[in-house]
């Protein structure tokens, strides 16, 4: 699974870890910035897309109008999931109104049942 990131202030993949994900069934890369987004997004074709909202240069908001708007002009193909991860829940409730598949927390990221679970043994 392609997991692409934009969160400028925590290690997503340390979040993840945190909450038991099995992260070595994910290429992940993680954007501290947006800018270019669009861009790294068409280059790295995620599976799934974390858009954190209070980010430079751009909110997450705009990178999904932005992304939105490339996918309408057959630019770039949609990610299978974008999934809005800010810390302020008015901010999630934005991204889902502009079509973000689902909305969470950062915090509680890795409680998505999208992830692979490690096992203890």
């Amino acid at each position: 699974m392609r997991v692409l990131a934009f969160e400028d202030s925590y290690d997503i993949e340390a979040l993840l870890s945190s909450g038991n994900v099995d992260t070595s069934q994910i290429t992940l890369e993680q954007k501290w910035n947006s800018e270019n987004a669009v861009t790294v997004i068409k280059e790295f074709a995620p599976d799934i897309l974390l858009l954190d909202q209070f980010m430079p240069p751009f909110k997450g908001l705009e990178v999904l109008k932005m992304l939105n708007d490339a996918v309408n002009a057959e630019e770039v193909k949609r990610p299978s999931q974008i999934i809005g991860i800010s810390s302020a829940g008015f901010a999630n409730r934005a991204m889902l109104d502009a079509g973000a598949d689902q909305a969470i927390l950062k915090f509680d990221l890795a409680n998505l049942n999208i992830w692979a679970r490690n096992i203890d043994e």
